[in-house]
């Protein structure tokens, strides 16, 4: 598999890796991996079955046979867990954070990174999430950090809640979008940070379409060093 067929889009919450990541597949024709959303499925059914998310072994025991299909979507990836589509209820800020204590467990990060490997085998793909350039495919060509301030971030997700019908109170959001990057970006097993070779483009003053065509730039473009810095005027 070529380095050139695998884009990795990292980032924490709010900062438009979804939305981006959708539009860069679209646009290249590449298949489009929500690492993320199969964290919040992991959450959501340990969640159901009542297991402490700190629990290792239990989480080890629901991950054995798991049946978790990812489905391209209208907007958002479309989540088939065990046969049930719970996609809309894998989307609040609540199961964000859940997904956050999930991922902290060395199990639940070995198994579903082997999965996402699996999956990225085809080449062709762009895959979204928070340690996709650091270490699912550390040899990706072209890797992209998308950051934002806290303020727009939580802005940016009470606007999508509440597109979907959800209730969303900006400084509870805010809140949480701050605690969720403390703890991702403070665990020792695969904190968030951007990759050492990762293009960090700031998206606070940045609309979508600026977004997408500044990365398409850097991929079309032969021979473009990766390591660069954007900040949105």
């Amino acid at each position: 598999m070529a380095e050139n067929d695998i884009i990795t889009i990292d980032g924490p919450s709010g900062s438009g890796k979804s939305t981006i990541s959708r539009l860069v597949a679209a646009r290249l024709g590449f298949t489009y991996l929500d690492t993320g959303a199969m964290y919040r499925a992991v959450g959501f059914k340990a969640r159901k079955l009542g297991i402490d998310l700190s629990d290792g072994v239990s989480l080890a025991g629901i991950l054995e046979n798991v049946d978790l299909v990812l489905a391209p979507g209208e907007g958002d990836t479309r989540v088939i867990l065990d046969q049930e589509d719970i996609s809309l209820a894998i989307r609040t800020a609540e199961m964000g954070l859940v997904a956050s204590k999930v991922s902290a467990q060395p199990v639940v990060r070995a198994r579903l990174t082997e999965m996402q490997r699996r999956m990225g085998r085809q080449g062709r793909v762009v895959v979204e999430g928070r340690d996709t350039g650091t270490v699912v495919f550390p040899a990706a060509r072209h890797k992209f950090f998308l950051d934002a301030k806290p303020e727009e971030r939580a802005r940016r997700r009470c606007l999508q809640l509440r597109e979907k019908g959800l209730q969303a109170e900006e400084q509870e959001i805010l809140a949480q979008i701050i605690k969720r990057d403390q703890d991702d970006s403070g665990r020792s097993l695969a904190p968030l940070k951007p990759a050492a070779d990762a293009v960090i483009i700031d998206t606070s003053h940045m609309n979508i379409d600026e977004v997408v065509s500044f990365m398409l730039e850097k991929v079309e473009k032969p021979g473009q060093n990766s390591q660069t810095n954007s900040q949105g005027a």
